[in-house]
């Protein structure tokens, strides 16, 4: 299968000496939901900007599939940075006003994105009249708007409460499997990220590393009651038992 994304030893060291990053390596497959988990600080967010672009590395290279694919990325950052004075509508329309889409074309993205996200009957509404989950729900939106092939996700749920979350989880899963896009999904929940991902990667406290890949091997669609199984808590305990060796395994150099 085609990598979308591809690491290759990648180090990130700040200018002020604290090494973030070191020898990071792994490959995403086209079309494949990868959550990336890992102790507070140890680099999760550095790492996805790195994919994106926003960073740069200190060492090793990063690449995306094709040299199209990175104009084709989408990020999802952990506040929705909605802009206040602006309704819903236009917010989401951003990344179309910035590629200047002629605004017809805009209208026919913008519109189902709305509706596949839930807000079709909000667009006219502004951020402040919306709840923290209608907020996460249009900042998805936004991100969809540009039909990506790669989507990047920082801790998008984290602030909030655990019905609207899975409700979320539930939401972007089935996006996910209309859709296609490559997703890595930055999170420090365990369950969230058995419950989302085809593949988890564990990564050990800074300078982060990848410590674990750990196969979920369970079908899709996944409904809610999947968390009730054995299977389900038998990964859940798995992927805990790897984060947790991930706070003691630093190098003995450091």
């Amino acid at each position: 299968m085609t990598a979308a994304i591809r690491l290759d030893s990648v180090t990130r060291r700040f200018d002020s000496g604290v090494e973030a990053l070191s020898e990071v390596s792994f490959e995403v497959p086209a079309g494949q939901f990868a959550a990336v988990l890992g102790p507070s600080g140890c680099g999760k967010t550095t790492l996805l900007r790195m994919i994106a672009g926003l960073d740069p590395s200190s060492g090793g290279t990063v690449a995306l599939g094709t040299d199209a694919a990175l104009a084709q990325t989408s990020y999802v950052f952990q506040d929705p940075t909605l802009m206040p004075w602006a309704t819903l509508y236009d917010n989401v329309s951003l990344p179309l006003r910035i590629q200047d889409l002629p605004r017809a074309e805009a209208r026919r993205r913008i519109e189902p994105a709305l509706e596949s996200i839930g807000l079709g009957r909000f667009a006219d509404a502004y951020p402040g009249e919306l709840s923290g989950g209608m907020r996460m729900r249009a900042s998805i939106a936004r991100a969809l708007v540009t039909h990506p092939r790669v989507l990047l996700m920082d801790e998008p749920f984290a602030a909030l409460d655990e019905i609207t979350r899975a409700r979320l989880n539930d939401d972007l899963l089935a996006l996910w499997q209309v859709q296609g896009f490559t997703t890595v999904f930055v999170t420090h929940s365990v369950f969230e990220a058995v419950y989302l991902s085809q593949r988890v990667l564990v990564m050990s406290a800074r300078p982060g590393r990848i410590i674990a890949d750990l196969a979920i091997d369970l079908p899709y669609p996944r409904p809610p009651d999947l968390r009730l199984t054995p299977a389900y808590a038998g990964l859940c305990r798995a992927v805990s038992a790897a984060l947790e060796s991930g706070y003691d395994d630093r190098p003995t150099d450091r």
